[in-house]
């Protein structure tokens, strides 16, 4: 057999395993993967009137927090539970994947951050997301598709009696998070929380993974329904935001009244509220404009506020078929648009290091794959070394986004080319400033990827179909932009489709419109 019929034997027999369970993958009726109708116009306003398209994203994310005030009093008993196995001796474990797993990440470096001189107390929060701390800052493909993944890490990482864990999944159905939550349920005392944002009426009637942990009593669930993403089914966005917030207001406050909490809500309500974000259009025009030349951009922080800045650039790439971070071990490189830039870091070690506030956890199945290896980590180097590794195979220019924070008057610092800016946060705490920080460059990177037609109206169409559930969201995509031009396929010929043109077409190229293009003729 020649590599062609190889490969379309490989793709048939692909897209016929997916159709067999395709009924547990089709979210197109979950809230967070509807289209959000004040967005309907963003990728007209990215390109013509940019201003209007940070405010309506900005609205959005006000309303988010809003959102969360209404449920806050919810928060109260994992607030209770935190402090409760902090003091008992036990720790806390955070699990996500994908988006929901850099916020878990994050939060523990956070964590690390507030306790740097407590070493027994910042020891407390062990964070995991599918495929480990690679998948930080490069996907790791098909693994958040299986449950037992999620299994294996939380053992493997030492979960035991008496610790808890704390599952966050947008969409309430990653079968990879229900995975860990349900052994976690099986070796410890103390009940899983499971965190969400879709309406229990409509997980249960769609997939039966979500209806086994939404009616087991020993699970303990936070309903935080969030509505539409500000871009289509982009849970990076609000959704994150809402649960990386109700999570991290509970371990900031583990050992404070729950006023505490109240209160640093309603700061942050009142943040975004009286702050527009309007500065962000010099900084968006200015880096897309460098984009457009050809050029590339090394956005230069530190550990302060490294990881939200390597999340955000990081997930660009799926969201937009983007080239990822490149690896400096591999022979082709395919360079990144942006890339993270640790200036004071010696070594890629150091610079991991620094980032985490631990060294990073890494791990190798040889039955799987070895993407998630330390070694392979190692090669994703944002260290001071980076300029002088690129420059042996890029020799385009380069801007530097430089974003630090000023903890002294808590003030976040932006520079690009001739731009600058300092937005003071006010009485803010540091996990605030990274929900700040978070919701920016959500906002900015959007409208960024708008200006240079990565999607339409508010719909990923340049969607990267690396799981189930975004094979179907890609063929959902396309389904509905065919239809607009009359033409109506059926749901099994898009996916044959799918899986016959999503690994021949280059990375940085729309499998939706390529899909489109292949059905219109």
């Amino acid at each position: 057999m020649n590599d062609q019929n190889y490969l379309q034997n490989k793709n048939l027999n692909e897209a016929q395993e997916f159709l067999l369970i395709s009924s547990q993958f089709r979210l197109g009726n979950l809230p967070t993967e509807s289209p959000h109708p004040k967005t309907l116009n963003l990728a007209s306003d990215a390109k013509y009137n940019i201003n209007k398209a940070i405010s309506s994203i900005q609205e959005i994310d006000r309303e988010v927090f809003e959102r969360l005030n209404l449920s806050v009093n919810e928060l109260r008993k994992l607030q209770e539970d935190v402090s409760d196995v902090i003091k008992s001796g036990g720790r806390l474990f955070l699990c996500g994947c994908g988006a929901t797993g850099r916020l878990s990440l994050a939060l523990e470096t956070i964590w690390r951050q507030q306790h740097k001189s407590d070493r027994e107390l910042s020891e407390k929060i062990i964070s995991f997301m599918a495929g480990g701390d690679v998948a930080l800052i490069h996907s790791v493909e098909k693994f958040e598709d299986y449950p037992e993944f999620g299994e294996r890490q939380l053992k493997e990482l030492g979960f035991r009696e008496g610790d808890m864990l704390i599952s966050c999944t947008e969409g309430g159905e990653t079968p990879f998070v229900i995975g860990a939550t349900e052994a976690a349920l099986e070796i410890s005392s103390r009940c899983p929380y499971f965190l969400y944002c879709n309406p229990d009426d409509v997980l249960l009637k769609t997939a039966k993974r979500s209806k086994l942990v939404i009616e087991n009593s020993k699970i303990k669930k936070i309903n935080l329904t969030t509505g539409p993403m500000a871009l289509t089914g982009s849970t990076r966005m609000q959704a994150t935001t809402i649960l990386m917030y109700a999570v991290g207001l509970c371990l900031w406050f583990f050992d404070k009244d729950f006023s505490s909490i109240k209160n640093e809500l309603n700061l942050m309500i009142k943040f975004v509220n009286d702050t527009s974000f309007d500065f962000l259009a010099n900084f968006i025009i200015s880096e897309s404009d460098a984009y457009k030349k050809g050029e590339y951009v090394y956005y230069q922080t530190d550990e302060l506020l490294g990881i939200s800045i390597l999340t955000d650039t990081t997930e660009r790439s799926p969201t937009f078929s983007l080239y990822p971070f490149e690896n400096q071990q591999s022979h082709l490189k395919h360079p990144a648009l942006a890339y993270l830039y640790f200036p004071t870091c010696l070594n890629s070690q150091s610079a991991w290091n620094e980032l985490l506030g631990r060294a990073p956890r890494t791990f190798h199945w040889d039955e799987v794959t070895d993407q998630t290896t330390h070694e392979r980590l190692m090669g994703f180097d944002f260290s001071q070394e980076l300029p002088k590794l690129r420059s042996q195979y890029l020799k385009a220019p380069h801007s530097f986004f430089k974003i630090y924070l000023d903890a002294e008057v808590n003030t976040l610092s932006f520079s690009l080319n001739e731009y600058n800016l300092q937005l003071s946060l006010g009485d803010l705490n540091f996990l605030s400033t990274h929900l700040v920080l978070k919701i920016l460059l959500n906002n900015l990177s959007t409208i960024i990827m708008g200006r240079m037609e990565r999607y339409e109206s508010n719909l990923m169409t340049w969607v990267r179909a690396s799981n189930n559930k975004l094979v179907d969201r890609a063929v959902r995509y396309a389904d509905t932009l065919l239809k607009q031009k009359g033409v109506t396929i059926s749901y099994e010929d898009l996916v044959y489709a799918c899986f016959e043109l999503k690994d021949q077409i280059p990375r940085d190229q729309s499998l939706v419109l390529t899909l489109v293009k292949k059905f219109s003729h």
